[in-house]
């Protein structure tokens, strides 16, 4: 993986890393009521995994959001925003911020994702931004970790592959 920044400051990831093509691995997190999910919930549709180091930052808050607005001209796709938020602290920005089309749901309790996905900040057990888009078979189709974690994710490249 390359190297990756959080303020400009060097950090290390943890976990393996993800590359287009690969089966998405099966993980387990937490829904905002406490209800452990997994990738396997969504069999059938196209998951869009958007990783959030927390809701309650600037670029997490607007990316979680605007994949919230894009999500009403989306059919058969189900936008997930991972982070190690408390399912609390989730549950209370969705409902403040008015999100309804994105499940949010936290990695705190195992980081599970983050070690199979490869977006583990080792320094500060955060997960790191990235974006994956998995099919309804669960093959990852695309990816993309950002190298300055405090940058947005491409959302247009993101939208574009999911339009094709």
């Amino acid at each position: 993986m390359s190297n990756v920044t959080f303020k400009n400051d060097p950090v290390t990831l943890l976990g393996a890393e993800k590359k287009v093509g690969d089966s998405a691995p099966d993980f387990t997190v937490l829904a905002n009521d406490l209800s452990k999910k997994h990738l396997s919930d969504y069999k059938g549709k196209v998951k869009v995994i958007s990783v959030v180091p927390s809701i309650d930052t600037g670029v997490c808050s607007e990316q979680t959001r605007r994949f919230n607005q894009e999500a009403t001209n989306l059919e058969n796709v189900q936008i997930l925003t991972i982070s190690m938020d408390l399912p609390f602290a989730q549950k209370r920005w969705c409902a403040a911020n008015g999100i309804d089309r994105v499940d949010t749901l936290s990695d705190h309790r195992e980081a599970d994702f983050g070690q199979k996905y490869g977006v583990i900040i080792e320094e500060l057990r955060l997960l790191s931004r990235a974006v994956f888009v998995v099919d309804e078979n669960d093959k990852i189709t695309y990816v993309e970790y950002l190298s300055e974690v405090s940058n947005h994710p491409d959302y247009e490249a993101v939208l574009s592959h999911l339009n094709k």
